[in-house]
């Protein structure tokens, strides 16, 4: 390998010159791709990397989340795909299942017009009869966690021998995850002649050294990004645990005096699952994601301007180059992971010189993510506190007396009303007030005007700082009770029993993390975790809704089905032919996280301790 003291810096521009992605060497379907989710102007990091790339020199990129990445490797790749060559020939590295799904996504949607390409997204938690199969059809392109491709390989499942393209995304989230063992034995048991391309946010010395020993003479590409926010929008965020979201925003959209509003998630199914429910509670929403169609989307925003709908949801991607004067509030229901993204969303509103507000969901754990954009952006956000219901009374009460003032207006359907109104006091001995309020009755439905004075769940006002730490206890334990998590006060707990233990080597992080992940759980919902030898018992919330319940249920932990339920006391009876049986044998396994994974075994990514591998350098 050729070893690089001082790559050449591409200093990309912040805004690329007035040019084409056909400019940039792109043809065909994937230009045809590029047109139906609407991009036309290449990004910075685009315009720098997609030249780099179809020329078959390996980069390194430096350049944050949000910058438009994903389509600097993602084009090239498609643009010199051999379709026939079954095995597979691009891999992309991501650190969790949540980008490598995004990835896969964003691949799938730039191939939409090439025929006969396949994609497969490979991660922990995701069961291995699905992608052994997949892998047995033939994969063009695998979108990976290390834990996991690391898993295939072991086994042998995994052909990596024709690879022609390697990516690593978010490398340096990557290495803080503790997978830079698995990065490296990858890098080393795939072709010397593939090309490499290296996304990272930061340049440490491990990354520096990474990039001078597995890729040929790259090129640095660095693109600087605008942090900057309008000082026209009021910016504010809510601490909400995950459970609570909708439920929240419903009471912030019935509070706040909106026009137009973007509700940002993460995820191209939570775009529908969301506008689905704001539908249900009466609002006018739609969903917009990189699914749809472009004319589809063109008549969405179209909707949005006329008035004729108030509440989009949508994904980064879809929202890219909408404008739309009318949109007064952004609410970010799902924090982004970076300061730019985080910019762009909120920059939806406040636009020609109006005011705007941008409001955003933080769970306690992500306390981190919303003190990183307050430092790069150089502004701090106000908390704000959940709507109470006296609020929410008092909004509604407003708007029914603004119904009647708007109906005491229609002077002569009134006179034909108050002849019927005399009618019935007359012969039912009723007084008018009486009848007003059963009237009131009528035109409410089975809907209550008034929400019912009930002890809310409370809302912490500060981020917990000693819950919403890592225990550092957790570095040496290997099984046991965990007194020290703590419920949040006020729930009570009930004891749950799953069906993995000592014997396939969990711990207590690992349970933590794929039942967070699978459930939506918080920190604070979990109490004493007991590994026993066959199964271990958990302290969860007693009152678990029951999709929470199915969910966390189906939920594997080093490849075994926890089959979570309420603890009676008793162990179940399982027989040799269960799906655990009495001993699995060793290819089944998967090790358990090392100190630094979290994110990867919140994915369920665990696999059992194994040798290190020997390098072939």
């Amino acid at each position: 390998m050729t070893s690089v003291d001082s790559p050449v810096e591409a200093a990309a521009p912040e805004e690329p010159a007035a040019i084409t992605f056909s400019d940039l060497g792109l043809e065909g379907p994937v230009l045809k791709a590029l047109d139906d989710v609407g991009y036309e102007t290449p990004s910075a990091i685009q315009a720098a990397t997609i030249p780099t790339l179809l020329a078959g020199r390996d980069v390194v990129g430096l350049a944050q989340t949000g910058t438009g990445k994903t389509a600097a490797f993602a084009l090239p790749i498609l643009a010199r795909l051999d379709v026939s060559q079954k095995t597979p020939q691009a891999l992309v590295l991501a650190p969790t299942r949540e980008l490598a799904l995004q990835v896969c996504e964003a691949f799938e949607r730039y191939a939409a017009h090439l025929r006969g390409v396949h994609i497969l997204p490979v991660y922990g938690g995701q069961g291995y009869g699905v992608q052994l199969s997949a892998l047995r059809r033939g994969v063009h392109i695998i979108v990976g966690t290390p834990g996991r491709i690391m898993d295939h390989l072991d086994k042998g499942t995994l052909d990596l021998s024709e690879l022609k393209y390697l990516v690593l995304d978010e490398a340096d989230e990557m290495l803080k995850m503790g997978f830079a063992e698995d990065v490296e034995t990858i890098l080393a048991d795939t072709p010397d002649d593939k090309q490499v391309a290296l996304f990272s946010a930061t340049m440490p010395a491990t990354i520096r050294r990474m990039s001078q020993q597995y890729l040929h003479d790259p090129e640095e590409i660095t693109v600087k990004t605008k942090t900057q926010t309008s000082a026209n929008i009021t910016q504010r965020y809510l601490v909400v645990s995950y459970a609570q979201k909708v439920d929240a925003l419903t009471r912030i959209l019935e509070v706040e005096n909106f026009e137009g509003m973007i509700v940002f998630v993460r995820t191209k199914n939570e775009t529908e699952t969301l506008a689905e429910k704001l539908r249900a509670r009466g609002y006018e929403a739609a969903a917009i994601n990189g699914d749809i169609a472009q004319a589809q989307r063109e008549r969405t925003v179209n909707q949005l301007k006329s008035g004729k709908l108030d509440i989009l949801v949508a994904t980064d991607v879809a929202a890219r180059g909408l404008d739309v004067e009318r949109i007064s509030h952004v609410v970010n229901f799902d924090i982004p992971t970076d300061s730019e993204p985080y910019v762009h969303r909120i920059g939806r509103t406040g636009r020609a010189g109006r005011t705007g507000d941008a409001i955003s969901f933080v769970t306690p754990r992500e306390r981190g993510l919303l003190a990183r954009i307050e430092k790069a952006t150089k502004q701090p956000i106000t908390q704000m506190q959940l709507p109470s219901v006296d609020e929410v009374n008092e909004t509604r009460l407003a708007r029914f007396d603004d119904r009647i003032t708007a109906a005491l207006g229609q002077a002569e359907r009134i006179d034909g009303f108050r002849d019927i109104i005399a009618h019935y006091v007359r012969n039912h001995d009723v007084p008018e007030a009486d009848v007003a309020a059963a009237l009131a009755v009528v035109a409410q439905g089975d809907s209550p005007l008034l929400l019912e004075p009930e002890p809310e769940r409370p809302v912490r006002e500060r981020f917990d700082r000693d819950r919403d730490r890592p225990d550092r206890g957790d570095r040496g334990d290997r099984g046991g009770e965990r007194p020290d998590r703590r419920p949040r006060p006020n729930t009570r707990m009930a004891q749950y029993r799953i069906a993995v233990g000592k014997r396939q080597r969990v711990q207590p992080r690992q349970i933590v993390g794929a039942l967070a992940n699978e459930g939506g759980l918080q920190r604070d919902d979990f109490g004493a975790i007991q590994i026993k030898s066959d199964f271990s018992l958990v302290e969860l919330p007693a009152d678990l809704p029951n999709e929470v319940f199915d969910r966390l249920a189906g939920t594997r932990i080093s490849g075994q089905l926890i089959e979570l339920r309420p603890d009676s006391g008793r162990p179940r009876r399982r027989s040799w032919d269960d799906d655990r049986g009495p001993r699995r044998p060793r290819e089944y396994g998967d090790r358990p996280a090392r100190e630094g994974e979290a994110g990867e075994a919140a994915g369920g990514d665990d696999r059992p301790a194994r040798k290190p591998r020997h390098s072939k350098r």
